[in-house]
């Protein structure tokens, strides 16, 4: 009988979803064992053409991790769902929009004039940028194009499932992959993860008090913590109490407050949203000059709250 066929794509990530599957370790090799892996170009030499070549539908389901900014990857995220049963959207980058995904705060000639022209390390004396077309001695180059705005996965094919997490932890992916060779697949849409708040199961919990009030709010390398206490409560902004737990603790375990990774729960529409509701009603005063005081001590409230989910959340980008 033969073994289902898997693909796995890389599209606007740092590679540390790429690393995660790495990171089974002695389990990849009985992944390996029990599937066919079709398609993975940053670990072996396969082409466009071999997937082009499959039949429609062939492939049992092909993970996909990082966002779509380019026509390359919004090409292959499309082939690929036309030849898979199932599409995972794999890490915080495909499901969300990820860390990338706050370039959509600035617009595409800014991103490519800081990379090219402006960043301290460059030295491009002509000021030149990436071209779609270009001639050199004589032949035409082609380079994938660059997208106005970042998207999630969803955002550019349907996805079936998702994996959370900047990296997702080994077990969520194991999880998945057994889920699917078994076919005990769960409801279309599902995140692969806890659907409750890491709050909940937080080993910092018991120290959090019942009302909780805040006058000023505090970056982690300002102030000596106490690691047995929860961060919001000492003024250290922690992204717990809106997104969604399966992630192991790990970086409240490494003595490090939630950054958000594995986005909202189920019942939470906009993530970012979500978290300065809950901000809003610990701040400790109605006082307005207080109140401007308290919020100016947070630095990039934007790209703290939206840290991963902007290009997923109701704001989406940059406006005007």
């Amino acid at each position: 009988m033969p073994k289902p066929k898997i693909a796995l794509y890389w599209c606007s990530s740092c590679g540390g979803c790429e690393e995660s599957v790495v990171d089974l370790a002695e389990d990849l090799l009985k992944v390996v064992e029990a599937v066919d892996i079709v398609f993975w170009p940053v670990a072996m030499d396969f082409k466009y053409k071999d997937v082009e070549a499959l039949k429609d539908g062939e492939i049992a389901a092909s993970l996909i991790n990082g966002a779509i900014r380019m026509d390359e990857q919004e090409h292959i995220a499309k082939l690929l769902r036309r030849k898979s049963k199932l599409i995972i959207a794999h890490g915080s980058c495909a499901h969300l929009g990820g860390v990338v995904g706050l370039a959509n705060f600035y617009k595409r000639e800014d991103v490519l004039n800081r990379a090219y022209k402006e960043a301290p390390s460059i030295n491009n004396p002509k000021g030149i940028v990436p071209q779609v077309k270009t001639k050199e001695s004589g032949k035409q180059l082609e380079l994938p194009d660059f997208h106005d705005t970042v998207k999630a996965l969803d955002q550019v094919v349907e996805v079936d499932y998702y994996i959370p997490g900047c990296p997702p932890p080994p077990d969520l992916i194991k999880n998945a992959v057994m889920a699917i060779l078994e076919n005990k697949l769960l409801p279309k849409g599902t995140v692969l993860a806890e659907k409750k708040a890491l709050c909940d199961s937080c080993s910092l919990r018991e120290s959090k008090p019942d009302k909780m009030e805040i006058s000023e709010f505090k970056r982690i390398y300002e102030v000596e913590w106490d690691p047995t206490k929860c961060f919001l409560d000492q003024g250290i902004i922690c992204l717990g109490p809106a997104t969604r737990d399966g992630c192991g603790e790990r970086c409240i375990k490494a003595n490090f407050p939630c950054r958000g990774c594995f986005g909202p729960t189920d019942n939470v529409a906009d993530q970012g949203a979500k978290f300065l509701a809950g901000l809003a009603s610990i701040i400790g005063t109605d006082d307005e000059g207080e109140l401007k005081k308290i919020v100016d001590s947070i630095p990039d409230i934007a790209g703290l709250f939206y840290r991963y989910s902007l290009a997923s959340s109701i704001l989406r980008k940059k406006h005007g």
